[in-house]
C-alpha cells in the first residue's frame, strides 16, 4: 500500500492539476503525482540531458543543440513561463496607474477610448 505525505505546492500548479484532474482524473491529487513521475522518469533516464536543458533555459546553451527530448522539455518550460507572465499583465491597470490613456475592445468588439 502506498503511503502519501502531506506537502505544499505553488498555487498555479495546483490549479492547473486540479483542470487536468477533473477531465483526466478524480483530482488533483493523482495528477500531481503522475507529472511528479513524469519527472522523476525524466531526471533518472538518462536520456534527457538535465545539465544542457538547465543552459538552455538560463540563455547560456543552444536550443538547436539539443535532442528532441530535451527540445519538448524546454519547450514545456517556455509554455508555462509564457503563461504565467500573460497571466500578470494588465496594461488597463498600467496605463491608468502612469496617467495614460490607452484604447482596448470592449466585449462586443467596440474600440473604447479610456482615459485616466
Amino acid at each position: 500500500m502506498a503511503t502519501t505525505s502531506p506537502t505544499r505546492i505553488d498555487g498555479d500548479v495546483f490549479e492547473s492539476a486540479r483542470h487536468l484532474g477533473a477531465m483526466m482524473n478524480p483530482s488533483a491529487s493523482p495528477q500531481i503525482t503522475h507529472w511528479a513521475r513524469i519527472g522523476r522518469e525524466l531526471e533518472t533516464s538518462g536520456r534527457v540531458a538535465l545539465r544542457e536543458i538547465a543552459k538552455v533555459l538560463t540563455g547560456e546553451g543552444s536550443y538547436d543543440q539539443l535532442g528532441p527530448e530535451e527540445q519538448a522539455v524546454v519547450r514545456g518550460e517556455w509554455s508555462e513561463l509564457v503563461e504565467a507572465r500573460v497571466e500578470r499583465l494588465d496594461p488597463a491597470r498600467t496605463f491608468t496607474a502612469q496617467g495614460r490613456a490607452h484604447v482596448e475592445l470592449d466585449d462586443a468588439g467596440a474600440v473604447v477610448r479610456r482615459t485616466p
